[in-house]
């Protein structure tokens, strides 16, 4: 599906088709073409209209790219990763955080966007333009800007999310040691590991933006795109700090755990010590043998031996808990 608007003589209209007039040096239209699922024939149009190279539309007709820029003769293409259309932005046990992969082809007037699922940023742009047309009439470069800032500030529900999902998980390990959020840590931590792998590549494209590396971005716009590269920073910042934090996490816990079994079998051994002596004693006075009664008559032995064994007990835990081993 198809999208396309352009901007001439001030005002910003919608277009069925694009008009390969638009697309010679000196005209004055500026438009962007947004594509949504590319079919074999959008391929034939970024080919054989744009004349794109032949790579560049490969990877964008690919459903999963990592990000990246390169400078082509004539335009500019980038790949970034937006938060998926389909997902909360809060992240849950049964949910798994996904991002889904924004091509941009950047020329000198047009801008053209292809994606494979829904993207919660464009679509918000499509109503912004639709509605200003001003948005497109700064030029392609800043309406490319605008859609990337948008995406951008998408990560912040979900990293947000992810510290207050990190901050439960610890509580549980530290304050309900016998409950298991082994399953939530791990789901956590791969998360935490899609958000540092996509965040980083994305942050360095974004960086040669602002570094005025092509000329297809003048020096107004680098300006711009180093205030989202200054928020990129702080989410690949932050994604290292989750990163460390779900280890030190996953340590705590085995740690508490092991503690916590050591605590078991110290009282286990404890009283499996205790009624050892125990033991021997009603062994002895239940064989079949004579053995030496105790001062009274029949009736008095039983409670000999009880008072011996509460004896016995008392003396061991006395030293056990001398011997801090209690």
């Amino acid at each position: 599906m198809r999208s396309l608007f352009v901007h001439r003589d001030g005002n910003t209209r919608r277009e069925e088709k694009v008009d390969p007039a638009w697309l010679a040096p000196d005209a004055p239209e500026a438009f962007w073409l947004n594509i949504d699922t590319p079919t074999a024939q959008d391929r034939e149009l970024l080919l054989n209209v744009f004349h794109f190279h032949e790579l560049a539309v490969e990877d964008a007709m690919a459903s999963r790219h990592h990000p990246k820029v390169e400078g082509y003769e004539g335009f500019l293409y980038l790949i970034l990763h937006g938060v998926g259309g389909q997902k909360s932005d809060t992240p849950k046990e049964e949910e798994e955080f996904e991002t889904r992969d924004i091509d941009f082809f950047l020329g000198r007037n047009y801008l053209v966007t292809v994606h494979t699922t829904p993207s919660p940023s464009i679509e918000a742009e499509q109503v912004v333009c639709a509605r200003h047309p001003d948005v497109l009439g700064e030029g392609p470069a800043a309406l490319m800007h605008r859609i990337i800032d948008n995406l951008v500030d998408r990560y912040r529900p979900t990293v947000d999310a992810f510290e207050e999902c990190l901050s439960e998980l610890e509580e549980d390990v530290f304050k309900r040691p016998q409950r298991n959020p082994m399953r939530a840590i791990l789901t956590l931590k791969a998360e935490v590991n899609v958000l540092r792998r996509v965040a980083l590549p994305q942050r360095d494209a974004i960086g040669r933006l602002a570094r005025r590396e092509f000329p297809e971005i003048s020096d107004k716009m680098a300006y711009r795109f180093r205030d989202v590269y200054d928020h990129l920073v702080r989410i690949t910042d932050e994604a290292g700090f989750f990163q460390d934090r779900v280890t030190g996490l996953i340590d705590a816990y085995l740690s508490s755990q092991s503690n916590r079994m050591n605590q078991v079998m110290k009282v286990l051994t404890v009283i499996s010590t205790i009624f050892m002596p125990l033991t021997v004693l009603t062994s002895m006075y239940g064989m079949n043998v004579t053995l030496p009664h105790l001062p009274g008559g029949a009736d008095a032995q039983f409670w000999w031996i009880f008072g011996m064994m509460l004896a016995i007990t008392g003396v061991m835990l006395w030293v056990f808990r001398r011997l801090d081993w209690l």
